[in-house]
């Protein structure tokens, strides 16, 4: 077992665990996953079935991956949409428990909290969690820019600036923080970055910017990103294969003009994309925005 992935599972569609699990072991790699959620689909549908868990359930489950010895053998434990305060607590207890009995194991949290679009769709007692339990806790983070600014108790506005996000997030004090999404005054209209940050480098990846916005992207980034630190990748190494492989994804989701992202029909494309976006180290100060670089494989 290389990876135990705790969020949402969906009947149809790709996002939580029904948009991580399948990256990962496309790459090789054994995944434990447990659901916080089982719902019919994502909530952008105009109807919606299935509920978050109960907590004893979640937690229940999670004490049978521990009776399984899945612990032992994990090289990174990941977490995502929780769904509630007290499935918060339960994985905050989980793991405390995973890493004082594998000291190893590396915590990877996407605080799933909310957007610049949709601002929040978690609750406060939730977001509490996240601040002040389960990022404390986490060796690599995954928020996108809105949620970066909130762990920092900041407002979007004032995290505008590739220098400004560093900052930020380097005030987290954590070994990485990655940064998905970024929209940054200066840079073209059509160009997204992503960052990658720890305390004495970071690097970013810009790509162009697709028409097509699939739910559950950001669940698919953080999945190739664990893939890469199972296989033992360096930082901006991972940063790079994990955009990549996404970037290919969502070509192939527009070329086809699908809702939900193409997941199965670009595996091969995602594992070996076309186009490979390298991470360039950002200067101590740098504010400066990158056009795009890629090159044909």
């Amino acid at each position: 077992m290389s990876v135990i992935s705790i969020q949402s599972q969906v009947v149809h569609g790709h996002v939580g665990n029904s948009a991580a699990v399948f990256p990962l072991q496309a790459c090789g790699i054994e995944v434990a996953a447990v659901p916080t959620a089982l719902l019919s689909n994502h909530p952008q549908y105009p109807t919606l079935r299935g509920s978050v868990l109960d907590a004893d359930l979640v937690a229940d489950l999670l004490t049978g991956v521990e009776e399984r010895g899945l612990v032992d053998a994990c090289k990174v434990l990941i977490s995502g949409y929780l769904g509630s305060a007290e499935i918060a607590a339960v994985v905050i207890d989980f793991v405390r428990r995973a890493k004082a009995r594998n000291p190893k194991l590396l915590y990877l949290c996407d605080p799933v909290m909310g957007d610049c679009g949709p601002d929040f769709y978690v609750n406060a007692d939730l977001r509490a969690l996240f601040c002040e339990g389960l990022v404390p806790l986490a060796d690599i983070i995954t928020p996108n820019q809105f949620e970066l600014a909130h762990l920092a108790g900041q407002v979007p506005e004032t995290v505008a600036s590739v220098e400004s996000m560093v900052a930020t997030a380097r005030g987290l004090g954590l070994s990485t923080v990655v940064v998905t999404g970024a929209q940054l005054p200066g840079l073209p209209a059509d160009t997204i970055q992503t960052l990658a940050v720890e305390p004495r480098a970071a690097w970013k990846v810009s790509t162009p910017r697709l028409c097509c916005h699939p739910s559950g992207t950001g669940d698919l980034f953080t999945a190739l990103f664990a893939a890469a630190l199972v296989e033992g990748q360096p930082t901006a190494a991972g940063l790079g294969r994990a955009v990549s492989g996404v970037y290919a994804v969502l070509e192939e989701t527009e070329r086809r003009q699908s809702y939900e992202m193409a997941l199965v029909a670009s595996a091969a494309r995602m594992l070996r994309p076309d186009r490979l976006f390298t991470a360039s180290a950002i200067p101590p100060g740098a504010d400066a925005a990158q056009r795009p670089a890629a090159r044909s494989r």
